[in-house]
């Protein structure tokens, strides 16, 4: 089973950038597809971007132009480069693995397991 644990947020200003990852262990996760959500106080969980085990990406539609997610399976880590950031970005970040694709509907939280513990990136205005 792999686990995941997220690191890199922080605190930025508005306009900066950060880089978080999604490190796994217990096994490789090169044949997985890895996913970003993030979760604001008071607010549903949302995603953010998943990349495919052949590096396919998607992003949500707030973060498209703005955020790059990566993955480097000999590291087993999947990143997500931030770029550009805004005070609605404040939020805590995870990733996990995804073990359903839909196309009757969007990407969603109950398409993911596995999910890290999170890391916090907050953006400063």
């Amino acid at each position: 089973q792999v686990q995941l644990a997220e690191s890199g947020g922080g605190l930025v200003q508005a306009g900066g950038s950060l880089r978080l990852s999604c490190a796994g262990s217990g096994r490789s996760f090169s044949g997985f597809h890895v996913g970003w959500f993030r979760q604001a106080p008071g607010k549903e969980r949302e995603f953010v971007a998943v990349i495919s085990d052949n590096a396919h990406k998607e992003y949500g539609d707030s973060m498209k132009g703005r955020f790059t997610i990566s993955r480097d399976d000999a590291k087993n880590t999947v990143f997500l480069q931030m770029n550009s950031l805004k005070s609605e970005d404040t939020a805590v970040y995870y990733c996990a693995l995804r073990i359903r694709i839909r196309i009757d509907r969007p990407i969603g939280p109950s398409d993911f397991a596995s999910w890290g513990q999170g890391t916090q990136v907050t953006v400063s205005s």
